[in-house]
């Protein structure tokens, strides 16, 4: 199984359209991490580039968010992505309170962003 969190130099990144980077972990059938890797998304709002059909080619099957739009939420999990917002923190720390099943999600939807740079509706 494959997770996907949006960072920023080792961290959550708390703006899922605009993060540097998406770190992708490998868990095995134990849910221990096997493998760590990054993707740089395209330039552009995260819901209106590719990041979404590329993370589900790579075969993620998890997002951990600090927060996102809807329309963002509704493109990942039409991808068959599930979301997890609210979370923020390390991103080894975030993935694992997910694996133990600790990690909450919230139904928080960002509004804070909506019209700014083409991104409309996350």
């Amino acid at each position: 199984m494959k997770i996907a969190i949006p960072s920023r130099q080792g961290l959550l990144d708390e703006h899922f359209g605009h993060c540097e980077a998406f770190t992708i972990l490998t868990l095995d059938e134990t849910r221990k991490i096997v493998n760590e890797e990054l993707l740089t998304p395209p330039p552009g709002c995260g819901c209106k580039s590719n990041i979404v059909s590329t993370l589900s080619e790579m075969g993620v099957k998890v997002l951990l968010a600090g927060n996102m739009g809807q329309g963002a939420v509704n493109k990942l999990e039409e991808a068959g992505i599930t979301v997890f917002r609210g979370a923020s923190g390390a991103v080894r720390s975030v993935a694992e309170s997910w694996i133990a099943g600790t990690l909450r999600t919230n139904n928080d939807i960002c509004s804070a962003h909506h019209g700014h740079e083409g991104c409309g509706n996350h």
